[in-house]
């Protein structure tokens, strides 16, 4: 069988890796596999097998078009009839759609042409709500419904993928319900159930859903010494660690900062994933440390953790809580979106604020891991 999946990474972050495992499994089973993707570099292990739609120069040119017209997903008609053109020669029997945002792909004409090949398999794993609103991929910070029934003025013009100027949230909507709908042969997969619910509100409803839960590579993702403490003078601080690919107030940027005020010097906060325009903005007492797509060296900071703190207010089911779960450090959670799904061990704890959060960090007893 020939697969081919879309993903707008590969092999980074967290659905770039999801993507890179998928394709292990197919290879691993015997089927051909090729992965297109949209943005940066992929990793040298599936050069031989990705396809890149489009260039970095276009990436750019599309998310300004996208800035102005507020029509992301709507743009990028050349590099997707190039793409088109290369994926009708692969001839797959299977497609795995993954991310369709992202500044690199037309999906008007990728769903019109999914449609003129109706005898093959499609999958469209969402890992966000970008499919059925007109404009956002996540609407629970500012609690929005008026995807449900059509969107009209959208309140999150100026967030991912941001406008700044035009709301275009009704055409899009529109646009999104006509190329979507009517795909024989497609199913949705959703990593929580808490979006599966979603779906079946939205004008995807009549397709039919599955809860997978996203996975993560536990060969990499395991308890794994190393001398991070002792790299940075931690060996005798209560380490609480937060992890993401974009930090803001909507991942609990803000949060962390209140916490960082109220705990004593017993406590350090480390922080992964932050720009360096974020890290000259944070307060002293929090260690901060850029993006790392190395899954060697999160898997190194994950296990010298003593909590791992998600102060998200809206995520479809964190990787990130797996991964630390994965590397044997307990899990502080907000009940948003899928978070409470992801939790597996025992001395994981779903809150419901900050001043909760901190009852727990001080209730969990296994601080000092061997």
């Amino acid at each position: 069988m020939k697969v081919l999946l879309i993903n707008s990474v590969c092999g980074i972050r967290s659905t770039g890796r999801i993507v890179a495992d998928l394709a292990d499994q197919f290879m691993a089973d015997g089927h051909e596999c090729r992965i297109a993707y949209g943005r940066e570099e992929t990793t040298q292990k599936y050069q031989s097998i990705s396809y890149p739609i489009g260039t970095k120069w276009e990436v750019y040119i599309n998310a300004a078009r996208a800035r102005i017209m507020d029509n992301e997903g709507f743009n990028a008609k050349r590099e997707t009839a190039k793409f088109l053109k290369w994926a009708e020669d692969y001839n797959p029997d299977l497609l795995w759609l993954h991310n369709l945002h992202g500044y690199y792909i037309h999906v008007g004409m990728l769903f019109e042409w999914i449609k003129s090949r109706p005898n093959m398999q499609v999958r469209w794993t969402l890992h966000d709500c970008w499919a059925f609103t007109g404009h956002c991929a996540h609407f629970d910070y500012v609690k929005c419904g008026q995807w449900k029934d059509g969107c009209k003025a959208c309140v999150q013009k100026r967030e991912y993928p941001a406008s700044l100027w035009r709301d275009a949230c009704v055409k899009n909507y529109a646009n999104k319900k006509q190329a979507f709908c009517g795909v024989k042969n497609m199913t949705l997969i959703t990593p929580s159930q808490w979006l599966a619910d979603l779906v079946k509100q939205s004008f995807l409803k009549d397709y039919p859903v599955q809860v997978v839960h996203n996975t993560i590579d536990t060969d990499a993702f395991r308890p794994t010494p190393s001398d991070f403490r002792q790299r940075y003078g931690l060996e005798d601080k209560k380490l609480l660690l937060g992890v993401a690919t974009s930090w803001s107030d909507r991942k609990g940027l803000q949060d962390f900062v209140k916490l960082s005020q109220r705990l004593d010097g017993e406590y350090q906060i480390v922080l992964v994933g932050l720009t360096q325009k974020q890290i000259r903005n944070m307060p002293e007492n929090i260690l901060c440390l850029p993006r790392t797509n190395s899954k060697k060296e999160l898997a190194q900071i994950y296990t010298a953790a003593d909590v791992f703190l998600n102060f998200t207010y809206e995520d479809t089911f964190p990787t990130v809580n797996l991964e630390a779960e994965a590397c044997g450090t307990p899990v502080i959670c907000y009940n948003t979106g899928g978070c409470a799904e992801t939790l597996v061990r025992q001395d994981s704890k779903v809150v419901g604020s900050l001043e909760e959060a901190i009852n727990a960090i001080y209730s969990i007893s296994s601080y000092n891991k061997p």
